[in-house]
């Protein structure tokens, strides 16, 4: 905006020359144009590195559900694919090929593996010759010849083998997994089909919104999951790859229509799976479209008001420079302090600012140091500065405490027998479940015989053993219901612990298989191991375990454990 003099004698104050010689136009205009320059391109300069941050964010942001999706898939998938082949070394370890070859335990097995994973198709023995010796399922494999298969060759080699998803003569799609069992100088392989249906959900439920896409491709590009942009099961990939790294990574493609997309990407370890999840950029990039708006209208109503501000101040000090030399004088102190309060209004920020940085760095220190201090179990201040943190910091109380219980739970993995006091050891356990008792209401009760002696045995075993039997009760009942442990001495050489439920009951048909590897009744929630595990740590330890059952009126599972290893 410009003011120009006009051709009348009447000229404004400001555009009159004093009579020392003054241009105080000229000042005016200089003035106008350097207050100008320093108050807009500040602004303008702020405006846009706001505008280029903003971008940075949202395309960052823009990839931080990708990068979570990506972390979730991979751990859902590794763990789909985990439980499997671990059920087939169990097998494989629990099992020998002797027994392996009783056609009606290789049926018992495949029956349990189909209850507890729910997607296992058939069961086969392979020899190291590559002949099938021994099949379960429903096709005639037996005596099929394996030994110039790639994937033979692979699991003999390396112990383990996961195939891609593939149709076979079974003419459904599939995965295989295989594992081996060494016999000396000699071998013999167990070998699964696994039906994809299961596999295909995973997926299909993990997503951001229902414009996302989330699927596996293999190395070669092949799609091994239904995608829903990019076509059905075992059609290639229409997009560019590069390899994929065990880190998941995010980078922008375009599709052969011409959509600018987002590709993450993560490889799975031990599988020829890569997982990949695509979300459309306009998605996210349409979000700054409003910003750009009102930052746009930020920016004219502020230049609007600079200006005005601007022309109506510099007009006035030249007017008042003009006028006398002492309001010059005044107009420069005035300056001064303007300056000197705009300096210590920026030191104070820079303070402020160089303060909360150290006090922020204090709040996240105090969960650090209530970290260490619970592990510090020696020393004599701790007791002390636990309770200085708790004041600062108090909402980490409960976190702490659940994590001195694992800690504690997980330093006995190691066998180490110990005198152990029974009955705190079993509220030990109970502390893992009291939250979950008190959320659904169930009574939780324990009963201990008077001068009961301590026992001498491993802790970290026998916590799992009371863990999985309580789990198991918790899981038997419905909200509100009772579940009471008594502690006896049935001898001079044994203690006893009853854990009883007023749960659904087991069966009579079920109560000879409940220790049997993956007999499960809890359908595919369960795999079958519990109990299993729990039955062989307490023969490790010389104990016994009886159970009594009703259906309709509870359970109770008696665990006898001797005072002294021998």
């Amino acid at each position: 905006m410009t003011v120009s003099p006009s051709s009348s004698e009447r000229r404004p104050d400001h555009e009159r020359t004093n009579p020392t010689g003054m241009n105080y136009s000229r000042i005016w205009r200089w003035a106008v144009l350097g207050t100008a320059t320093v108050s807009l391109v500040p602004l303008l300069i702020m405006a846009g590195w706001n505008l280029v941050q903003f971008r940075k964010a949202l395309a960052a942001e823009s990839r931080v559900p990708i990068h979570n999706l990506l972390a979730n898939a991979k751990q859902s998938v590794s763990m789909f694919l985990d439980e499997r082949k671990s059920a087939l070394n169990f097998i494989v370890e629990d099992n020998s090929l002797e027994q392996l070859s009783d056609p009606e335990r290789l049926s018992r097995l495949l029956h349990n593996l189909k209850t507890s994973l729910g997607d296992v198709v058939d069961l086969g023995v392979i020899g190291s010759d590559g002949v099938q010796r021994y099949y379960v399922g429903p096709y005639n494999l037996g005596g099929r010849n394996y030994k110039d298969e790639s994937w033979f060759r692979e699991v003999a080699l390396r112990g383990s083998y996961i195939s891609d998803v593939f149709l076979g003569f079974r003419d459904f799609p599939h995965i295989v997994i295989a594992v081996r069992q060494d016999l000396g100088r000699d071998f013999f392989i167990l070998r699964t089909t696994i039906d994809t249906q299961k596999f295909n959900a995973i997926l299909g439920n993990l997503h951001i919104s229902a414009a996302d896409d989330t699927f596996l491709v293999n190395q070669e590009g092949v799609i091994q999951t239904p995608s829903r942009l990019f076509g059905g099961v075992l059609e290639n990939l229409s997009l560019p790859l590069s390899p994929a790294r065990n880190q998941s990574e995010v980078v922008e493609v375009t599709s052969p229509a011409g959509k600018d997309l987002l590709l993450g990407s993560v490889r799975l370890d031990g599988t020829p799976f890569t997982i990949l999840v695509i979300k459309e950029s306009a998605l996210f990039l349409g979000l700054q479209q409003p910003f750009i708006g009102e930052l746009a209208g930020f920016l004219a109503v502020s230049v609007v008001v600079i200006l005005l501000t601007i022309l109506r101040v510099s007009t006035i000090m030249i007017r008042r420079i003009k006028t006398a030399d002492e309001h010059r004088i005044q107009a420069l102190h005035e300056i001064e302090y303007t300056n000197k309060m705009a300096t210590i209004g920026r030191l104070a920020a820079g303070v402020a600012h160089e303060i909360n940085n150290p006090l922020a760095i204090i709040n996240e220190k105090a969960g650090l140091l209530r970290d260490i201090y619970d592990r510090a179990t020696d020393d004599p201040r701790r007791e002390k500065v636990l309770k200085n943190v708790e004041s600062i910091q108090k909402s980490v109380e409960r976190c702490s405490k659940v994590t001195n219980r694992l800690l504690g739970f997980a330093r006995h993995l190691e066998v180490r027998f110990e005198p152990i006091e029974p009955e705190p050891l079993i509220r030990e356990v109970i502390g893992f479940l009291e939250k979950e008792a008190q959320y659904r209401n169930l009574a939780l009760s324990l009963n201990a015989a008077p001068e009961l002696p301590a026992i001498i045995s491993d802790r970290g075993q026998l916590q799992q053993v009371f863990l999985n039997i309580l789990n198991n009760a918790f899981a038997a009942v419905s909200d509100g219901g009772r579940i009471e442990i008594n502690i006896t001495r049935p001898d001079e050489d044994h203690v006893a612990v009853a854990i009883g439920d007023n749960g659904v009951g087991i069966p009579p048909e079920h109560m000879q298989r409940i220790f049997e590897p993956f007999f499960s009744t809890k359908g595919v929630k369960g795999t079958g191991l519990g109990l299993s595990i729990t039955y062989g740590i307490v023969q490790k330890l010389g104990g016994a375990i009886e159970v009594t059952s009703r259906v309709g009126e509870g359970t109770v599972f008696t665990v006898t454990l001797p005072l002294r290893q021998e």
